[in-house]
């Protein structure tokens, strides 16, 4: 499990309540719940904070899978 160092969590804070975060095993969780009243939660993907709310995290996530396996210059502006 990939500890994230104390200076790189001491700068980083939730997009969705704007607290500050603590790594709980593989994931980094609000120190302060949303409006739902739940603790938002973000996942450590090979040491990486993934730091996007749920909602959005789905999206990105398919819209990153095929762009990485595509040409870089197929993306060239001619």
């Amino acid at each position: 499990m990939p500890k994230i160092s104390s200076e790189l969590l001491s700068v980083l804070r939730c997009p969705v309540t704007g607290s500050p975060l603590v790594q709980e095993g593989e994931e980094l969780v609000a120190t302060a719940a949303a409006a739902d009243g739940v603790k938002p939660r973000y996942a450590i993907e090979d040491g990486i904070p993934l730091l996007l709310p749920p909602e959005l995290l789905a999206a990105a996530t398919a819209a990153g899978s095929d762009q990485h396996d595509s040409d870089p210059a197929e993306g060239a502006i001619r």
